[in-house]
């Protein structure tokens, strides 16, 4: 049984408001920088901020306190002397009291005179399907940005997924940088609303769920029979706004497919998902990549074709 102490409320709150960035950082753990917050390298779902965390897999967070129970199995007790230090007087600096930054205005990125790298990047290197592709494109889901550096040297390409609202606004944009060599850019526009995801409405009674853009349009470039009666939605990311979103949007709604990455993150958001869904009526069926992802799927296959195809030239 963990021991009682009696702290005060200057302690617990003393406890509560510790910087978990320099508590962290004393205790070893790695933290990299995201946006104005930090995350954990040893769990990226898990960011920082002051003396609050989110853990975005989970959603769930809070100060402090909650973060040492939570991320190191501790009592209430055993938490807060952690943070106090062993004399109980606060060893660690407390969080800075910062001013609100003012949210900044969402704003779609310039776009470039082609598609041509986009074009290039999702047939090419992802195996996306032509024409799945040229319907996303006629409808701007999907375009090419061009961006300059801050010094104006150079120009960074990306393939932009837009997410619309009901009137037909883009309120959400999810960047994917085009390079194939080395780790390329991935993230969600500054300012986008998670409920407007990047999302495709063909008006069916089906909702498929993804975690990214292009395990979308890989499940359809594996599944395309009737794929435009469907209703598709990409989270960018293992959020259930999205999700939400789509059954207020879409009372015909009658099933629902998670198709989410085949990992702990997919697995647990997976199942988070379903029961939110079981609240509102709803059936979830899980559909599980046989690799990591759809699109691991799907160039899978397409090497197995080129081989096949490689063979019969070979020996017609």
């Amino acid at each position: 049984m963990p021991k009682y102490i009696p702290f005060t409320d200057a302690q617990k709150e003393q406890a509560a408001s510790v910087d978990l960035e320099e508590f962290l950082r004393r205790r070893g753990e790695k933290l990299i920088a995201s946006g104005r917050d930090k995350r954990l390298a040893s769990d990226h779902s898990i960011t920082i901020r002051g003396c609050e965390w989110f853990d975005h897999a989970a959603e769930q967070g809070g100060k402090a306190i909650s973060f040492v129970k939570q991320f190191y199995g501790l009592s209430y007790p055993e938490a807060v002397s952690m943070l106090l230090g062993d004399d109980l007087c606060g060893s660690y600096p407390a969080a800075k009291e910062k001013a609100p930054e003012p949210a900044k205005p969402f704003e779609l990125p310039p776009k470039n005179k082609s598609m041509r790298r986009v074009y290039a990047y999702l047939l090419q290197k992802r195996c996306i399907d032509r024409e799945i592709l040229n319907a996303f494109v006629r409808k701007k889901l999907i375009y090419e940005s061009c961006e300059s550096s801050k010094d104006g040297t150079k120009e960074y390409h990306n393939a932009v997924f837009v997410g619309f609202d009901e009137h037909g606004v883009p309120r959400h944009g999810h960047k994917r940088g085009l390079y194939t060599i080395g780790k390329s850019y991935r993230g969600n526009i500054e300012g986008s609303d998670p409920k407007h995801s990047f999302h495709y409405l063909g008006g069916d009674n089906t909702l498929y769920v993804f975690e990214a853009p292009i395990d979308l349009l890989s499940y359809i470039s594996l599944h395309p029979e009737n794929w435009q009666k469907h209703n598709y939605v990409a989270c960018c990311g293992t959020s259930s706004i999205p999700v939400l979103k789509m059954v207020r949007q879409l009372p015909q709604l009658r099933q629902v497919y998670l198709c989410l990455d085949n990992d702990d993150a997919g697995h647990a958001a997976s199942e988070r998902m379903a029961a939110l869904l079981k609240e509102y009526g709803l059936n979830a069926v899980w559909l599980v990549p046989q690799r990591k992802d759809w699109n691991d799927d799907l160039t899978a296959e397409q090497e197995i074709e080129n081989g096949r195809s490689d063979l019969c030239q070979t020996f017609c």
